[in-house]
This record gives structure tokens, C-alpha cells and sequence, in this order.
């Protein structure tokens, strides 16, 4: 199977994890966006990234000591495509994360329509809003 072919595999995964989390907070169905959204996706998709390491991190040229070695590391399809794994994975495992709390800390649920989809396209800027929400509401 291609790179291309895996990503677009990978991307439908996640992007069903999204759906799930949606659906287990709208629904208030705890196991959809603690378990299935929060926990078997990003394991599964984790998993997917471990595999990608070990069968193509040591053919990759490259390293982490610089930045044009981690440019190197992402010239090979396979690492380009673990590297999208990984943030698949954490920005799901982080937006489960984030619905879980908001849950736990009786927060109002509105501002999910904006942490989500920012966690989405851009994990640590959605994590970073939802620290300053709690902030302030502790606060408050």
C-alpha cells in the first residue's frame, strides 16, 4: 500500500474519531467520547505511527539535531506520513481530552464549538485556549 493510499486511510479514522466525539458530546454518550474518540482511535492511530517508525524511521535520511535534518526526516513519504499520524492522533487523544474535562469540571459546553475545531486543525493552540478558559473560570 502507497504512503498516499495509507494517509487517506488514516485521515478517515480520525476524522471518524471527530465524528464520534461530536456525537458522544451532543448525545451525552460518555463511552463514544471517552472510549471510542478519547482512547481506541488514538490507540489504533498510535499504533499506526509505531509501526511507520520502526519500518521506515532508519531508512529515512535526516535526524532531530537540526532543523534541516528534521526537513531531511519528512523527504521520505512514509516518515512524512508518520509524522501526520502522530499529530492524528494526539490532536484527537487532546480533543477527547478537552470534552472530557470541560464534562468533569462543569463547564459550559458552548465554547467546544470553537476548542474543537481549533484542537483539530491546530492541537496546541486548541489545548492552550482551553487552559485559559479553566484559568479564568477558576478564577471567576
Amino acid at each position: 500500500m502507497t504512503a498516499s493510499a495509507l494517509f487517506q486511510a488514516f485521515n478517515i479514522i480520525a476524522l471518524g474519531g471527530w465524528i464520534a466525539l461530536a456525537i458522544g458530546i451532543i448525545a451525552k454518550r460518555d463511552w463514544l467520547r471517552d472510549k471510542l474518540a478519547g482512547l481506541w482511535i488514538p490507540v489504533l492511530l498510535s499504533s499506526a505511527y509505531a509501526a511507520l517508525i520502526l519500518l521506515f524511521f532508519a531508512k529515512s535520511d535526516g535526524g532531530f539535531d537540526s532543523l534541516e535534518n528534521v526537513q531531511k526526516l519528512f523527504t521520505n513519504p512514509f516518515a512524512a506520513l508518520a509524522g501526520w499520524v502522530h499529530y492524528l492522533a494526539f490532536d484527537l487523544f487532546i480533543g477527547a481530552r478537552i470534552a472530557r474535562q470541560t464534562a468533569q469540571l462543569e463547564l459550559p459546553r458552548w465554547p467546544l464549538i470553537a476548542l474543537l475545531p481549533l484542537t483539530f486543525m491546530f492541537g496546541p493552540i486548541g489545548f492552550l485556549a482551553f487552559e485559559i478558559i479553566k484559568a479564568t473560570r477558576k478564577e471567576a
